[in-house]
């Protein structure tokens, strides 16, 4: 099978290339804005792997990069909500603009599915747990806003055009390439990076706030499965457990 992921040298989109590079043909995009070079530098010389260095606002680019594709994991994004809060129409103009010109590239070019990152940010703050689908979304950032724009804008090109789309609600994702200096969601990494360097973790208020945290593999899993079924629609990946 032919795949492109976006934001393929981010944190999911790179363990997400490598997990299928032996086995389909895999084109990777990414502009670097929240991405890094180390970790696809395995992958550049694979017999199978493209790179390209582009934007999702390079419309002719997705035209060309989506021409012949199976299915588009689509990771791409600015993936911070302080972040959001701090430029609003930089994360518009990178999650929502960047996701519809990938829709729309998709469908014009025969594509037969997209599997997307959201995320749990959807829900808020609401104390109701378990967190599950049918809830009602009350996004409370710029960058949550933006996921939930994500969702309805696959729902209506999968009624409108026929294109199957699935929306991955993650929750606290960690594991292997995660970046130790993000803002909102590395708790894993930032302690594992204190005690090896013989430091005390930080730990803020009294420790009993809790996440569910979801490891890689699940998540890249996940996709697969999304991908190679004929389901549509929204689905949360997380363990159901919370952790302090």
């Amino acid at each position: 099978m032919r795949y492109l992921i976006t934001g393929g040298a981010g944190f999911i989109g790179s363990n997400l290339a490598a997990h299928l590079a032996d086995d389909h043909e895999i084109t990777i995009i990414d502009n670097f804005a929240t991405g890094y070079r180390k970790n696809i530098a395995d992958l550049l010389d694979h017999p199978h792997v493209t790179f390209i260095e582009a934007s999702l606002s390079d419309i002719d680019t997705l035209y060309e990069v989506t021409r012949g594709v199976d299915g588009i994991f689509h990771q791409a994004a600015i993936p911070s909500v302080p972040r959001s809060v701090r430029d609003p129409i930089a994360t518009n103009e990178a999650n929502v603009t960047g996701t519809v010109n990938l829709l729309f590239a998709a469908k014009e070019n025969g594509v037969r599915k997209v599997v997307s990152a959201s995320s749990s940010s959807v829900y808020g703050d609401t104390p109701v747990l378990p967190k599950e689908e049918g809830m009602a979304p009350d996004p409370l950032s710029p960058y949550a806003v933006s996921k939930l724009a994500d969702e309805y804008y696959g729902k209506v090109f999968t009624e409108l055009y026929g294109i199957q789309t699935v929306f991955l609600r993650y929750f606290n994702v960690f594991g292997p390439r995660q970046d130790p200096a993000s803002e909102y969601a590395a708790v894993i990494p930032k302690f594992i990076t204190r005690l090896l360097n013989n430091q005390s973790p930080t730990i803020y208020g009294d420790g009993n706030q809790t996440r569910d945290f979801t490891y890689i593999k699940d998540v890249i899993s996940a996709n697969c499965r999304a991908m190679d079924s004929d389901a549509t629609g929204v689905y949360n990946i997380a363990c159901g457990k919370r952790i302090s």
